[in-house]
Formats: structure tokens, sequence, C-alpha cells
């Protein structure tokens, strides 16, 4: 059961952020059987994913792979499946936990959408 409600809570994080421009999802489609549950990764496209990560302190994501989260270089994964590095640097990868709520959840979502209206009237 648990990780079909990381699925639906990952599903509806999703559906969230691809309502701001810009907004791709990276990797396997959301039904695709290799996409781990709970795990999502997005560029936010025209802004670098540091930028975005922190513009909201109060938000746990990270701008790289979780391999690599301490280098500021761009995903190694996110080349390898075929990003350009730009689409690369965009990115924020997003986890999504058992003890998460479909409240938290939306709230992540306003987060983000603030933070990008903010970065955006920036550019």
């Amino acid at each position: 059961e648990e990780p079909q409600r990381l699925d639906a809570l990952r599903d509806r994080l999703y559906s969230g952020l691809k309502k701001i421009e810009g907004v791709e999802l990276n990797g396997p489609r959301l039904d695709d059987a290799v996409r781990l549950p709970g795990n999502l990764n997005c560029s936010f496209m025209p802004f670098e994913g540091q930028s975005l990560m922190l513009s909201m302190p109060e938000l746990c994501v990270s701008s790289g792979s979780a391999c690599t989260s301490s280098e500021p270089l761009p995903s190694h994964v996110l080349a390898a499946v075929g990003l350009s590095s730009d689409e690369a640097r965009s990115s924020l990868r997003f986890g999504v936990g058992r003890s998460n709520t479909e409240r938290e959840i939306d709230a992540a979502v306003e987060l983000v959408a603030a933070a990008a209206a903010k970065l955006r009237k920036m550019i």
C-alpha cells in the first residue's frame, strides 16, 4: 500500500508543479514501472535549480542527484537521459516519504510557485 500512496502523492505534486510555466518532468513518465515511488525530478526553465531552492528555504529539495548533491555540477544522470546542461541545472529533485501528507504536498506546490513567480520578476 505504501508505494501506491507515495505514487499518488508524487503525482499530486507534479500535477500542481506542471501548472508553473516552464516546468518539465525529467525521467520516465509517472506511470512507468521503472520510476521510483515518491521520487520526482523536474526542470524549471529558465531558472537555475539552486536559485529556486534558495528562494524557498522552508522546503527540503535538492538541485543535484542523490549521489552528488554536495557538488555544484549538473546531474550526470540527467545528462544521461538527454537533458542539456542548462536543463539539468534548472532541475530540482523532490522526495516524498512516509510521513508526508496531501496538505504538505499542496503547501510545497504553493512554495515553489511563489518562489518561481518571485524569480520571474527578477529576470
